[in-house]
């Protein structure tokens, strides 16, 4: 990403949900300075809530150049539920960085030995030059005012671009049906193969039903989930389901080394990348970026990269699961569920029906 940037002769269009005045920070806070210094048009767009530790100010060097930052959606408690949660880097329109890297100190190193465990993709051609008409409707709403929000949510926010590469689902709050989880249980439908990589792994009932009922008719579901979390209510969450997954012949793992961050979908040979975690936070109430790849050599690298974490990983047996879970382990998980599942969801329903 860094490389690209310095290399970036006319545009530079950066997105992320955190942003820290962390060493790496800095590094990439110079490389759009420099990059706005010597010409190039540089757009940021950070999400004020998942970097509201970082100051305005902070980004005064590269304003100075004429480079343009922006805070998406202001902080503020009628509407403060609804997040820009996309990782995006699209330089000259040309090439594409998308994954679940924000940038902070916990994201350097290879996740194995040091840092979290994540995951992107770098993409050139006809989806880069539309993540980049992405990224411009993203930046022109993101004060988030309510004639702007009905504007581009319909048109420009939520929808899926098919190109020759593969689909880019755009998803967000508001009407209709979830393009994500849609053409994830069209594929679901049909597997022989599943692997999945989420930190944060708290699915829809439609979702599970399609994840059990593909195990059943005889499909492999592999799922690699977080064994260190960084938010360990959201782990007790996914854990209330470890029992159906496993009776119904689904296997858990739990990635040890670090925590785990990646966000990964492997459908036999379509791959599916991007900011979005498999939880109603994702699918329903942020802002969210997936890339849809049914690309063959694309999902060779992906499912080598899965067995790689693979054999990382400890596999949750079923008889010593159901053993270790005393009335408390099942308390949490229940009312972590309830929290997360149903009372988040519910919150943000209300704050988008106050900006309608």
């Amino acid at each position: 990403m860094l490389r690209a940037i310095a290399e970036a002769k006319f545009s530079v269009r950066m997105e992320t949900y955190i942003y820290s005045a962390s060493p790496i920070g800095e590094r990439f806070r110079q490389a759009l300075h420099r990059a706005a210094a010597r010409g190039a048009e540089v757009k940021v767009l950070i999400d004020a809530f998942g970097s509201m530790a970082l100051p305005d100010a902070y980004w005064e060097p590269v304003r100075r150049d004429g480079g343009e930052v922006r805070w998406f959606n202001p902080l503020s408690l009628e509407r403060g539920a609804i997040r820009d949660h996309r990782k995006l880097l699209v330089c000259d329109g040309a090439v594409a960085f998308v994954g679940g890297f924000n940038i902070a100190a916990e994201y350097e190193g290879d996740g194995v030995t040091e840092g979290w465990r994540d995951c992107g993709v770098v993409i050139c051609g006809e989806i880069a030059r539309e993540l980049a008409v992405s990224f411009d409707a993203m930046f022109a709403m993101a004060d988030f005012s309510h004639k702007r929000l009905a504007r581009f949510r319909r048109a420009s926010i939520r929808h899926v671009v098919s190109t020759r590469e593969g689909q880019i689902l755009l998803t967000g709050p508001g009407r209709g049906k979830n393009l994500l989880k849609r053409a994830l249980l069209n594929d679901l439908r049909r597997a022989s193969h599943v692997r999945i990589i989420s930190a944060y792994f708290v699915p829809t009932l439609p979702i599970r039903r399609a994840l059990t009922r593909a195990a059943r008719r005889g499909c492999r579901v592999q799922i690699i989930l977080a064994g260190q979390s960084d938010v360990p209510f959201v782990q007790a969450a996914s854990r209330r389901f470890y029992q159906a997954y496993l009776k119904s012949g689904i296997e858990i793992y739990e990635y040890q080394p670090q925590i785990l961050h990646a966000k990964l979908v492997l459908v036999d040979g379509v791959v599916y990348v991007g900011s979005a975690n498999l939880d109603r936070r994702s699918l329903y109430i942020n802002y969210e970026l997936v890339l849809r790849l049914p690309e063959a050599d694309l999902g060779k690298q992906a499912a080598a990269m899965f067995d790689r974490d693979l054999a990382l990983c400890r596999k949750i047996d079923a008889r010593t699961w159901r053993k270790s879970r005393t009335f408390w382990n099942k308390l949490l998980e229940r009312w972590a569920y309830f929290l997360i599942a149903r009372v988040d969801p519910f919150i943000a329903r209300r704050q988008l029906r106050h900006l309608r």
